[in-house]
């Protein structure tokens, strides 16, 4: 893994940060994109003065141009892009009738383009350099829906359904791998972005969750890199041992 070079959206806080860290820890050199850049600067200061190697770039993935400047800016800066990490997300969940249609807009925008815009700014390097891995984070909502989710599942669903239909347009000798990576509940800030009121009730129907740590997914991420060229992780689902 040493001096491979990642790209890690959505990496101001949660699972990208805890992943950027462990990546960093690994011998990896990272670009961290997001929108916060106070959040990006203290991030890449406090890796760099650990030892590890990162940039940062202030990205909206929901900007195609965005996107690609972050792909030109981190082979500018280290040369190449070994794997891309499509985490940016957002999960202002809410009940359909609440008809929250800008928030609608955000899920897809985000979660669906934000992933496809950032496919389509690495795709012609690896595709050059013969070599790559694109990881993409859905969620277990991904692969059930509940009252209030399914706008965000629909999103997450796209997410497993681009990933795994790049999967299978891909050539053995492009060598390029796809993970997809499923977690359920998380300590994250995904939940600040609700607005619905009622939403509480159903979660409050869900009983007694430890969630889990962005850690985890950090290193679920971390085994899917990790494995030889021969060996391709196309999915992780990863939930709290209490999550029902």
């Amino acid at each position: 893994m040493e001096n491979k070079a990642a790209i890690i959206t959505g990496a101001s806080s949660g699972i990208g940060e805890a992943t950027a860290k462990e990546l960093a820890k690994q011998g990896l050199r990272v670009m961290l994109a997001a929108r916060r850049e106070d959040r990006l600067r203290q991030l890449a200061e406090e890796i760099n003065q650990t030892g590890g190697q990162v940039v940062y770039k202030v990205t909206d993935v929901t900007s195609r141009n965005d996107m690609e400047a972050l792909a030109k800016e981190t082979i500018e800066s280290f040369g190449q892009i070994d794997i891309l990490i499509n985490n940016a997300g957002v999960m202002p969940l809410s009940f359909i009738n609440k008809l929250k249609v800008d928030e609608w807009d955000r899920m897809v925008d985000v979660n669906i383009k934000g992933v496809l815009y950032g496919i389509a700014a690495v795709y012609p390097h690896m595709a050059e350099q013969n070599d790559g891995h694109i990881i993409n984070v859905s969620s277990v909502a991904g692969h059930e829906i509940f009252p209030t989710s399914a706008v965000y599942s629909a999103t997450k669903h796209a997410v497993r359904a681009i990933t795994e239909g790049l999967r299978k347009e891909l050539s053995a000798e492009q060598k390029i791998r796809t993970t997809i990576i499923s977690p359920g509940a998380v300590a994250t800030e995904l939940t600040h972005t609700i607005t619905d009121e009622d939403v509480a009730a159903v979660f409050s129907r869900m009983g007694d969750i430890q969630p889990l740590r962005p850690q985890d997914i950090a290193n679920a991420i971390v085994y899917a890199i990790q494995q030889p060229p021969s060996v391709s992780v196309n999915e992780i689902i990863v939930r709290p041992t209490s999550q029902p």
